[in-house]
């Protein structure tokens, strides 16, 4: 109507008139397709600057979290050494402005634990070894990693896929999940996942499990110390996000200090850990020491602060000190 409002009766017009009216249905012309193509194009865009999809992971990274998902439901999420290496590079590259991870598997299946299809005779040894180091080495490297890792489980977490749950900071089930190390019942004892398991669950739960090749409940394992907290699946997505969110609310440089000197005092003696003075391969010294040096932080004398004052205390996310 608009379009046949301008034209009527435009060929008995003056000819200023006519090039008036031209003029107006060109721009509005022009203007409609501009807003078709911005409307197409720019969320397009949006999505590739924030969404990596491989064959086997995903990774989607959004207000501070990413979220990588083990992405071969087919097979269960299989650790094959092509996943292996997707999923350390997925933790490690660009991840400055990362508060907070959460690794999860699509399908059924949190992770079935390796390929056993890789660890036949035919493959060879020098095969197994790159395996198993390569393994080795994305499981080290979540600990080390200066920022959270919650693994969201909801489904089977059995032999090194129940190794990368319990190798990560945080671990939320759902009801139905199911921890296991099955490898003793094809004749291979589950010995690397037992070093993350035996660390994560209680001496006498994780001796069960690697010697029995038997399940252990999503409960069970609550109760055990391999999983921080269960939820019914369709809670799985809210309490995580929830989880993810308390952490990126934190002042990030705070959480890097903390989870470095977490990890470099967990495995020592409590005399040590609070005084000695020596120095783990993160650098991170005695506890009185970190507090000392978190209380130089410029975001924790916000943090204070903001609390004395009953604020909400603006965060920089650097590690500035005020003296």
């Amino acid at each position: 109507m608009f379009m046949q409002n301008i034209l009527r009766n435009d060929y008995h017009d003056c000819g200023g008139v006519f090039f008036s009216r031209l003029t107006v249905l060109i721009s509005f012309i022009q203007m409609f397709c501009n807003l078709i193509k911005n409307y197409h194009l720019k969320p397009l865009q949006f999505q590739m600057i924030r969404t990596l999809t491989t064959k086997l992971v995903s990774v989607k990274d959004e207000n501070g979290i990413r979220r990588i998902d083990l992405n071969n439901p087919a097979k269960r999420n299989a650790l094959s050494l092509a996943m292996l290496k997707e999923l350390k590079k997925s933790l490690t590259e660009n991840i400055n402005e990362t508060k907070c991870i959460i690794l999860s598997g699509k399908g059924p299946a949190f992770s079935a634990g390796h390929d056993l299809s890789e660890l036949t005779s035919n493959t060879g040894k020098e095969h197994h070894e790159l395996i198993f180091s390569t393994c080795t080495d994305v499981m080290a490297t979540i600990s080390k990693l200066p920022i959270p890792v919650i693994a969201q489980v909801n489904g089977l977490a059995a032999a090194a896929g129940c190794q990368l749950a319990a190798s990560c900071d945080i671990v939320i089930a759902t009801e139905k999940s199911t921890f296991s190390t099955p490898g003793v019942n094809v004749g291979l004892y589950c010995s690397t996942p037992g070093v993350a398991v035996s660390r994560a669950a209680s001496r006498k739960v994780s001796s069960y499990m690697l010697m029995t090749g038997l399940p252990i409940s999503a409960q069970e394992a609550l109760q055990c110390g391999l999983v921080s907290k269960i939820c019914p699946e369709e809670k799985l997505q809210e309490e995580t996000a929830k989880i993810a969110n308390a952490i990126c609310s934190k002042s990030r440089s705070v959480s890097l200090l903390g989870k470095r000197f977490y990890y470099s005092q967990i495995e020592r003696d409590i005399s040590s850990a609070y005084k000695s003075e020596i120095t783990s391969y993160l650098t991170s010294k005695d506890a009185e020491t970190v507090m000392v040096e978190n209380l130089r932080y410029k975001d924790t004398q916000r943090g204070i602060e903001a609390f004395l004052g009953k604020q909400k205390p603006e965060w920089t996310g650097t590690d500035d000190k005020v003296h």
